[in-house]
């Protein structure tokens, strides 16, 4: 019987050496996540930490949370399959913390102004003019 992908890829993750010592099972664990849910899954989780066989991963919102929680069975049996039967156990899914995107130094991000909301051009100038006195 022919291997399939997901055979040939849990193969190569759970041999993989590195320095001629075997991944850390929180490596293979990691380096497994993207693989057993696949892309749309991984593009709004990620793995945090893992830990006496429990792999706790953020997720993008409450939402996310439910979902998956009720795949949780098939997410580990996938896991299993790619990282090794013995490494994860269980799946704990959190809230995670929202992140702004890095940013250059000096690089201004666009406000928006509340007079670009006036349509009329000479109430928009008075309407800066005024706020701007009120401003000191």
């Amino acid at each position: 019987m022919a291997d399939t992908q997901m055979d040939r890829a849990g193969k190569l993750l759970r041999g993989l050496k590195i320095g001629g010592e075997s991944l850390p099972a929180e490596e293979s664990v990691r380096a497994a996540w993207p693989l057993a849910v696949g892309a749309r899954i991984a593009a709004h989780t990620r793995p945090v930490e893992f830990a006496e066989g429990r792999l706790v991963v953020e997720v993008q919102d409450a939402v996310w949370q439910s979902q998956l929680q009720t795949l949780s069975g098939q997410i580990l049996g996938r896991l299993k399959d790619f990282a090794g039967a013995s490494s994860v156990r269980s799946l704990e899914f959190r809230l995670g913390v929202p992140r702004r995107m890095p940013q250059r130094a000096g690089e201004v991000r666009a406000t928006r102004d509340d007079a670009d909301g006036i349509a009329d051009p000479g109430l928009r100038r008075i309407y800066k003019a005024s706020r701007k006195r009120a401003a000191g």
